[in-house]
Formats: C-alpha cells, structure tokens, sequence
C-alpha cells in the first residue's frame, strides 16, 4: 500500500452555473448557497490531506473556464481572515472571484439573447481531462496521483453532445479517472452511464434537500473512491443507457445501427450519413401460401 508521500489525490469540480437551469430559474437565491457549499467542501478535500490537489471550472451554455487555480493568484501575499488557514482563505477568494468574473463575463454576451438551457458540460470535461493529463507528465518519479472530477449542475440532458459525452466517458475510464455527478433536481441519463462507466457516484437532489447540499457533498463525494466500498452509500440508481441518433441527436429505445461504423440512426437510411455505405432497402417480407385443406369424401 502506498505512502502519503507518494501518492496524491487531485479532485477536479466542475460547477454549472448557466442562469437557464431550471433550478435556477425557479429558485435564484439557491445560486449563493450551492457555491458556498460547493467551496466549504473543496476545502475539506484539501484539509485531508496537505498533498491533495484541487481545480475547478464554471461552465454555461457558451464557454468553459478554469477559476481555480488561479496562476496570477498568491498565496504567500494572502492575509488570514478570522483565523482561517491561508490556504483556505486563498482557495475561497480565488474561486469567488474566479466565478464572479465568469459570470459577469456571460452576462454581457448574453443580455440581449435568449437563455440556452443547453450547458457545455462536456467540453468542461475534456479540459479537466487535458489538466488531469498534463500535472500527470509534470510529476516527479515514484508518485502517484489519483484524479476524479466531480460535476455539480441543474441542467438537462444534451442529447447533441452524445458522441463528446462518450468520447469523455472511455478515455477517462482507459486512464482511470473517476466521474462523479451530483444532479441537482434533473435525472440525468448520458452521465449515469459515464458514471457507471468510470465507476463514480451519481446523485440526485430535490429542491427539498438542496438545504443539505453541503452535507451530501461530504457525505458521499469527498471520502477517495477505495474507502467508498466500506461506507453505507444511497442506493445506486438504475442506468438509462439508451443511446442517441447520430440523425436527429435525440434518444431511442429501438433503432438502426450501421454495420460497419456503428452509428445508430432512428430511422432507416440507404446510406449511413457517417461511412457512406450503401445498404440494401429492406423489401417485404416474403409470404407463405396457406395450404389448402383436403376436401373430406362423404
């Protein structure tokens, strides 16, 4: 079993904070109140351990942004406030301040244009993916970095960005990474299965229980994935794994699938739009003559 010293823990949060989620919408104080959860529970990642490593990124229906770490940021010239730790008081003002900035950026590219429930979760993924991959070539030899990135959003699924979502999904399960979701009053289908592929958690929280987000947080999200096994968890729930159509981007139950690039269509097409390989029309199904029945004799 390897040693604190040579093993470190990178948690990577990705908060949604696009202003057309419907929790949002309906709720716009509880915006205050997922952030301040969301940062006390950061914090209690880096108290773990003084190893441990955290990033962060806001995410809306146009961009994706890292707000912590913040390179331009120092901790030595930050001052302690109410006897909180450096560090702490350094994480907390850099990620207000980060996310501040973000949203006020949005705001006004967005103040004469129509709300976009639609969030860019998945290319928040991949930049977490290509931070995760870079502090891995940056370490030093004979120590390990365990990575997971944890998503806290109210949006709703994106059937569009299904083939992102994949992509995401198994390059973060072929290089071990762990994909959390705390879903905040929306059932979430593309990540309960990148969940189930990477082996994370997926939650879902009522607005009835948004008032304990912070508690849910510590409770299920911040102990390391090993030790999960060892703790009383919610139950997990059930995994939709219907797949998109690479046609219309939507969800199906039954659809045709290209027998040479597996692309999944939901209605069916003489050329696949993805390969360009013709297929036969399907002709009618071929009838059976009835037998005719002897006639009896008297």
């Amino acid at each position: 079993m390897a040693s604190d010293e040579t093993e470190t823990s990178l948690l990577v949060i990705v908060v949604d904070v696009n202003p057309a989620q419907r929790i949002l919408v309906e709720h716009r104080h509880k915006l205050t109140h997922c952030l301040d959860a969301i940062i006390a529970f950061a914090n209690s990642h880096l108290m773990l351990c003084t190893t441990n490593k955290l990033a962060m990124l806001a995410c809306n229906a146009e961009s994706s942004e890292f707000v912590f770490p913040d390179e331009n940021a120092s901790v030595v010239t930050c001052r302690q406030q109410d006897g909180q730790y450096e560090l702490f008081t350094h994480t907390e003002r850099t990620i207000r301040q980060g996310l501040q900035r973000f949203v006020l950026d949005s705001t006004r590219h967005t103040h004469t244009q129509t709300l976009v429930a639609e969030s860019l979760l998945a290319g928040a993924f991949t930049m977490a993916l290509c931070y995760i991959h870079r502090l891995e070539r940056e370490l030093a030899a004979g120590i390990k970095m365990n990575s997971r990135i944890l998503v806290v959003t109210g949006s709703g699924d994106s059937a569009s960005q299904y083939m992102n979502y994949m992509n995401v999904f198994f390059t973060a399960q072929k290089h071990n990474i762990i994909l959390d979701v705390c879903s905040l009053d929306q059932n979430l289908g593309l990540l309960q299965q990148g969940c189930d592929i990477t082996g994370g958690l997926y939650l879902k929280l009522t607005v009835a229980r948004l008032p304990g987000l912070l508690e849910y947080l510590l409770w299920v999200f911040l102990p390391e994935p090993p030790i999960r096994k060892k703790l009383v968890l919610p139950p997990p729930v059930k995994v939709d794994y219907r797949a998109a159509c690479f046609c219309h981007r939507q969800l199906v139950d039954i659809g045709y699938v290209c027998s040479v690039c597996l692309s999944i269509f939901c209605k069916f097409s003489p050329i696949c739009t993805t390969c360009h390989a013709v297929f036969r029309t399907p002709g009618a199904l071929p009838v059976k003559p009835k037998k005719k029945k002897p006639k009896m004799s008297l």
